[in-house]
Formats: structure tokens, C-alpha cells, sequence
């Protein structure tokens, strides 16, 4: 027991607490001697064990209290107590809890013969001063050495600031810088390969082959049989004259065969009544070329007029993709280029083609050009009006110096990076660029191979740096306003 009181007498308690731990020893030590040793042994360990309690919460209620956090573990904070939703009190955070990322101080003579040229302001504001002092909100200025303040633009941060903002760096380095233009189209018909079937003249359908619209036809399959008055006068004029045996009249059959021509008969046809000499009541009319049948408007019995298309046949092996290019992207398009095209009925398959157009027209309502590209369709898989991707690469495979794209920092009228110096140092810098892709940026000017910029929070660098500036502005601004006060002094005591 004396030994207890000795040490409870050497901690350091206020003196109501002394006295009542006092009052409570003895009335513990009277009741001892009423109930036997064990018990009041055991009672006896009471009032410490309070005390310590009490001195416990009491040292607790000295220490400082830097903010209340989420009972949770959220990352929710409150400057005050509070409660959450089920509430429960936010949890108190002391001084000595909270961690530091910065490193250890250096030794107090190391850290002496360092010069410090100015204090500045932990919020960031741009306010300084020359001697230690505290803010409004009771944090201390923050000391700025004579190594950290350089002449050369450049800004050096502590291994914890860069630990905490997550600064990493990448070296520039040669590689190829692949640039894809993406744009969405749609397959069209080639011009060039689509057939008309119309009479030039009065005719008469007779009769229709089996053949319905979407039909596949090759060329030389019958269609129709016609029947035309105009045609059936020609082609017996035409075997009059070739069976006339009349002097001069060779001039004369080359333009009745020239006429039948002219009546779009078909060429077979002509050299059928060429040999047997027998002119047809009726014509047979057939498919001009090898593709589908996009039209078929002729009926058995039906009069067509001169000028009536009956059939409208197109072949698909050859196909238009008509994409839209973006503006931007148009300077690095030109016709001969590879384009990979993706159907979005064929997502596993790519279409090889080449540009052959691009058409002189930007769309006002959209801000893209259109872009023809020939794409062969051999099992006629892609089929009109069919959605589909074009890629264009318009990169080279020349190895140029590129930079991460997330190193620049783009202001709109200027492209700058931050090189990393080593030992915390980092130098702002003036680049020019090129071509970009696959997360790259070629570097024209400002940057050489192997030299390290900053990749990721390179915005907190340029905050930083930002604020150096104004700082070393504002510092300069108050010595000139210095000098020029003393010099006004000066002046006004000569005058005097």
C-alpha cells in the first residue's frame, strides 16, 4: 500500500483529484480491516486503478485534438464533434496519432547551416514573411531554404511531397507512333457496276423468265421476251438487204444493222439472224451482267414504253464503304491509303481496302467529309446500306522521340512538360509536338531521348511551380517597394 501511494503520489494530478483519491484510500483501508486481508487486498487496488483511470482521461483532455473521424473508418472527417447516422460519436484525433509521410528531420546542426530565405504561407496564398509566424488558422509558415529557391525556373520538392502526390516519370524514347483514324460508314453500290434494262422503243412483254428481285443472274441468263414493232421492221430490213444481191447496197446494210443497235437489241440476237436469215417476231432480252437483281418491274402482257426500265441488275462483287472522316483527322488522309474496315454484321472479320475518293465537301451540320473506299466482295457477304467502322492508319513505322500523352500539359496556346532533374528537381519546359497515338506523342522540339518527364500528377507540380512564381513576385515587388521607400526617405531628408 505505501508503495502504491508513493507512486500515485508522483504522478502528476490536479490537487481535487489528490484529495479524493486521499478520502477513498482510507475509507478503503477501514473496510479492509472489518472483512479479513484477501478481500480487502483486493479492494484495496481499487482507488489506483481509478486514479490511473482518472489521470488517464485527464492527460487525454491535454492533448490536442486535431480533428473527429468517421467511428466507421469512412473517409469522412469533421473539424467539430459529431455524430453519424446511427448516432455514434465521430472519433477524436490527437497530435501524436496523426502520420507523417515526410522524413525524418535532419540533425539539428545539418539542418543550421542551411539558409532560409523566407517563410511562406501553408495554404498556398501569396503571402510571405521573414521571420517564423503563424497563419489565422494557427498552422506555421512554412520555411523555404536557400536550395529550394532557384533562379533557373525549375522547383524542387521534398520525398515526401512526391511519395504523397504520386509523382512518376518516364524517359522519352524512339518508337513508332501508330495513329488510327476511326469513322463509321455505310456499304454502297459501285456505280460503275450497275445495269439498266429499258426499252427504246414501243414493245410488248411476251413473257418473263423466273427470275424475281434479289435474284442472283450471270450474265447471258435470259430475262424477257419482247415483242416490238420498231424492231421486227428493222431486223427484216436489216436481212433484206444483206440477201439483196444489188450493186452498192453493202453501205446500205451497215445502217440497217446499225439501226437494230441503236434499238439496244442484244448483239447475240443480231448475229442469230445474221446466220440463219430469219427475222424473230419476238426478242429475247438477257442480263447484261453477272449480280442481283435490284429491280424487276416487267410484267407478261404489259406495254412498256421507250424509256421504262424493266430490270435493274448490279453487281456486288465490288462495293463502296462511304465513310465520314472527322475535319481534324482529314490532313492525315490520302487516297491510296490501307483502310481496315469492321461490318458490325461480321464482328470477328476485317474488310482490306484502299481510298479511292475523298470527296470535296465538308458537311456543315456534321464537320466531316465523306471518304469512298473499294472493298472487294467476292462471297458478297457485305451487302447495301450495311453499318460499318473504317480504320485509317495514318502513322509511320519511322521510329520518332515520343513522350506518354498524359505528360503534356496543353493550355491551348502553348504545350509544356516537366523534365525531371533528379533528387526532387523538376525543370519546366517548352515542347513541340507531332503526331500522336497508341497513348504517345512524337516531340519535335524541347525534349531529347532519354531525358525523364512526368507522367502523373504533373498538374500539382505545375500548382507548385505557379506558386513559386508568384511568391518570388510578390518578394521582389515588397524589396522594391523597400528600396524605393528608403530612397523617397532619403531624397526628402536631403531636401530638408
Amino acid at each position: 500500500m505505501r508503495k502504491r501511494w508513493q507512486t500515485l503520489t508522483q504522478l502528476k494530478v490536479p490537487a481535487g483529484a489528490r484529495l479524493m483519491v486521499d478520502h477513498m484510500n482510507k475509507l478503503v483501508v477501514a473496510f479492509a480491516a472489518g472483512i479479513g486481508l484477501g478481500a480487502g487486498l483486493w479492494l484495496s487496488q481499487q482507488p489506483l486503478l481509478r486514479t490511473q483511470n482518472y489521470v488517464s482521461s485527464a492527460a487525454a483532455a491535454e492533448r490536442p485534438v486535431l480533428y473527429y473521424r468517421d467511428p466507421n473508418g469512412a473517409p469522412i472527417w469533421s473539424a467539430a464533434p459529431k455524430k453519424d447516422q446511427q448516432g455514434r460519436d465521430y472519433l477524436p484525433v490527437y497530435d501524436d496519432q496523426e502520420p507523417s509521410f515526410d522524413p525524418p528531420s535532419k540533425p539539428q546542426a545539418a539542418q543550421g547551416a542551411r539558409k532560409i530565405l523566407y517563410y511562406r504561407n501553408p495554404m498556398g496564398l501569396a503571402d510571405t514573411s521573414p521571420v517564423p509566424k503563424k497563419d489565422g488558422m494557427g498552422m506555421d509558415y512554412i520555411p523555404v531554404y536557400e536550395g529550394d529557391d532557384s533562379d533557373d525556373g525549375s522547383i524542387k520538392l521534398s520525398p515526401g511531397k512526391i511519395q504523397r502526390t504520386g509523382v512518376k516519370s518516364a524517359p522519352a524514347e524512339h518508337r513508332a507512333i501508330r495513329t488510327l483514324v476511326r469513322a463509321p460508314g455505310t456499304i454502297q453500290l459501285d456505280e460503275r457496276r450497275i445495269s439498266v434494262i429499258a426499252m427504246r422503243a414501243e414493245s410488248y412483254v411476251q413473257e418473263v423468265a423466273d427470275v424475281t428481285t434479289g435474284t442472283r443472274v450471270a450474265a447471258g441468263q435470259p430475262l424477257m421476251e419482247i415483242y416490238s414493232p420498231a424492231v421486227a421492221a428493222a431486223a427484216a430490213e436489216y436481212l433484206a438487204t444483206i440477201n439483196s444481191k444489188m450493186t452498192g447496197i453493202e453501205q446500205y446494210g451497215r445502217g440497217s444493222r446499225q439501226r437494230l443497235m441503236n434499238l439496244a437489241v442484244p448483239e447475240s440476237e443480231i448475229a442469230a439472224m445474221e446466220k440463219t436469215r430469219i427475222a424473230p417476231i419476238v426478242i429475247q432480252w438477257c442480263a447484261p451482267r453477272n449480280g442481283i437483281v435490284l429491280e424487276r418491274n416487267a410484267i407478261e402482257g404489259m406495254r412498256a414504253q421507250p424509256g421504262d426500265v424493266l430490270f435493274r441488275i448490279a453487281d456486288t462483287s465490288l462495293v463502296w464503304a462511304l465513310v465520314e472522316v472527322a475535319e481534324r483527322d482529314l490532313g492525315g488522309v490520302a487516297v491510296g491509303q490501307p483502310v481496315t474496315v469492321h461490318a458490325r454484321s461480321f464482328p470477328n472479320r476485317e474488310f482490306s481496302g484502299k481510298i479511292s475518293v475523298i470527296y470535296p465537301q465538308v458537311s456543315r451540320e456534321t464537320r466531316t467529309a465523306r471518304v469512298r473506299i473499294e472493298l472487294a466482295n467476292a462471297d458478297l457477304a457485305l451487302l447495301p446500306d450495311m453499318y460499318v467502322d473504317a480504320e485509317v492508319d495514318t502513322g509511320t513505322r519511322v521510329p520518332v522521340v515520343a513522350i506518354p500523352d498524359s505528360s503534356v500539359i496543353d493550355t491551348g496556346s502553348r504545350q509544356a512538360v516537366f523534365v525531371d532533374k533528379g533528387e526532387g528537381r523538376f525543370e519546366p519546359r517548352n515542347v513541340k509536338l507531332g503526331r500522336r497515338g497508341d497513348g504517345y506523342v512524337e516531340v519535335l522540339e524541347g525534349v531529347g531521348e532519354g531525358e525523364a518527364v512526368v507522367t502523373t500528377a504533373n498538374f500539382l507540380i505545375d500548382a507548385e511551380s505557379n506558386l513559386k512564381a508568384a511568391l518570388k513576385g510578390f518578394s521582389e515587388a515588397a524589396s522594391q517597394q523597400t528600396t524605393t521607400s528608403s530612397t523617397s526617405a532619403k531624397d526628402m531628408g536631403g531636401h530638408r
